[in-house]
């Protein structure tokens, strides 16, 4: 005599705010460092002696340890558990390390008598970006985790408003501390401004403080809690190899994104690289090679609080775009957003007062805010629970090689077609935007029909 047992699933408990806003609360200082490091490397190193047409290459250590840390740390986070849980070791781990790496490359200039400061501070980039990728990871699949599907785009805008808040902190922090506070902007040729170095400490004691908010507060779902909530079956584990299966077992969603985030993430890359050499010769004419005339200080400064205003856009934003992807759909919202975005890299070119750059920022600030979190939001419903971590680490691979390509091609096309004006990055940024904002328009979504994530 047999007996059929059907398993019944339990639907995931909704959280409150305070909840979904505690197990995000790392990426305010994941994103805190990481705007740091945005608004200030392409300055540092170019204090340490980096011409403007290899900054893109130096940028290069982002994508190519984002392409291989983020799929290694999704598997092994999936199927990772001890008594500090699932994801939250991960991203402990990486914030340390990125905190290490925040204090030190500011300070390369004083390892000069072990090795050029330019190699130090390269580095100390390559370090902080692998790190960044560590800790920021399993935050996207612990979204995904604790939250039942119904809440997932309120989570994923969460974690959006979070980055926004930490990226203007991050951002406005060297002006603040120069402005405000009395500490210095500038140093001499091959030093850097106290401003930066203190922002730099501020930003690794927030990191590690805000990761372990999010430590203490979040409890993850052991693993015979999850098998109440999902339903899939179990296969066979062959190890590491087994990303290179699910690689090509990517569900289709996920192959139809790519293209999006092909081109938003080329435009971000050279928008990170290359506004400030941008702003600091096309607006306030600062001569190439200048990097310690105050002109050049000010334009690094007000770049630092231009990224602040595009991110406090995006925190804003977020928060309404659950609403507007309701309304319209997901692919509508995320291809306007990406038009705004366009339209806000372009405008760069036609402005002389630096003042109405933050008129471009609104754009670049919508944009921003939908390309944080309408993707995934988008492929979480796509996607099996049992391979969040790993699927979220391979969905990277979308971010980070239009990324790599630019950082291979970028500073020759800025050398030899553009005469080294940095500014016509920025022009292609935007043209690149709108692309992306046309191919959202070809997703098609194959999963349940009846799923209740309108796409």
């Amino acid at each position: 005599m047999t007996s059929n047992k059907v398993k019944v699933l339990v639907q995931k408990p909704r959280l409150s705010t305070a909840q979904v806003f505690n197990l995000s609360a790392g990426f305010f200082g994941i994103q805190f460092g990481f705007a740091l490091q945005n608004g200030n490397a392409s300055r540092i190193l170019q204090t340490f002696g980096a011409d403007v047409e290899h900054l893109s290459l130096f940028w290069l250590a982002a994508p190519l340890t984002g392409m291989i840390v983020q799929p290694i740390i999704g598997y092994y986070s999936d199927k990772t558990w001890n008594r500090f849980g699932r994801r939250r070791p991960f991203f402990l781990i990486g914030a340390i390390l990125t905190a290490i790496a925040l204090m030190i490359m500011p300070n390369s200039g004083s390892l000069a008598s072990y090795m050029p400061p330019i190699i130090i501070g390269a580095g100390m980039l390559m370090i902080m970006d692998a790190s960044i990728n560590v800790a920021m990871e399993p935050f996207r699949a612990l979204v995904a985790d604790k939250l039942p599907e119904s809440q997932r785009s309120f989570g994923f805008s969460m974690q959006t408003f979070l980055i926004g808040a930490g990226a203007i902190a991050g951002s406005w922090l060297p002006y603040i501390f120069s402005e405000y506070l009395g500490v210095s902007k500038t140093a001499a040729q091959g030093q850097i401004p106290d401003n930066v170095i203190y922002s730099f400490y501020a930003g690794a004691a927030i990191l590690i403080l805000t990761i372990l908010w999010t430590v203490v507060t979040t409890k993850e779902y052991p693993p015979e809690e999850m098998e109440l909530y999902h339903d899939e079956p179990v296969e066979e584990d062959a190890g590491l190899f087994s990303i290179f299966k699910d690689f090509s077992k990517m569900p289709l969603t996920m192959k139809q994104l790519g293209l999006v985030q092909f081109f938003s993430w080329f435009a971000l890359f050279s928008m990170w690289v290359f506004t400030t050499p941008a702003i600091a010769q096309h607006i306030y004419k600062v001569l190439p090679g200048d990097t310690s005339s105050v002109a050049f200080a000010d334009a690094g400064n007000w770049v630092g609080v231009l990224f602040g205003i595009y991110n406090g856009v995006s925190a804003i934003y977020a928060l309404m775009l659950p609403t507007i992807a309701r309304l319209t759909s997901k692919k509508v919202a995320h291809a306007f957003s990406l038009i705004a975005g366009g339209a806000g890299l372009l405008s760069i070119y036609f402005i002389s007062n630096p003042d109405y750059l933050i008129i471009s920022m609104i754009g670049i600030g919508l944009a921003w805010g939908s390309i944080l979190s309408m993707p995934y939001a988008i492929l979480s419903s796509s996607i099996p629970a049992r391979k969040m971590g790993v699927y979220m680490g391979i969905f990277n691979f979308f971010i980070t090689m239009p990324q790599i390509v630019n950082g291979f091609f970028g500073g020759m096309i800025v050398k030899h077609f553009y005469n080294g004006e940095a500014i016509y990055a920025i022009v292609i940024a935007g043209i690149f935007m709108l692309l992306g904002a046309v191919s959202v328009m070809y997703i098609r979504d194959h999963k349940n029909v009846a799923s209740p994530l309108k796409i």
